[in-house]
């Protein structure tokens, strides 16, 4: 998983045009972040159950508000229907169902 992350920053780096040096420069910082994240993670994650269930629900918060701002106006953009708010409205209750079951 590591190198996947590693190649689906690099590749659209490179073909960009920026150098070889700062896109290892920029991927191994990632990286590194990454790394403290989840030190931090296991640090507040060992606490309780409570915890991890509040870290877990503001990630996902978190990502439900960059997908729907990010993929729907793009969507919207290219497709210019009512069909792709429609999709997405439906794949959030299909995954919140799948988490219920």
């Amino acid at each position: 998983m590591i190198f996947q992350n590693g190649i689906s920053m690099a590749v659209p780096m490179k073909n960009g045009g920026m150098s070889t040096g700062k896109v290892i420069y920029y991927v191994v910082l990632s990286g590194v972040t990454t790394g403290i994240g989840a030190f931090f993670g296991a640090l507040v994650g060992g606490i309780s159950e409570t915890i991890i269930a509040v870290c877990l629900s503001f990630a996902a918060g978190a990502m439900i508000y960059i997908v729907s701002g990010e993929l729907l106006p793009e969507s919207n953009k290219l497709y210019q229907g009512k069909l792709t708010a429609v999709g997405n409205i439906l794949g959030l209750v299909v995954g919140i169902l799948a988490m219920t079951l």
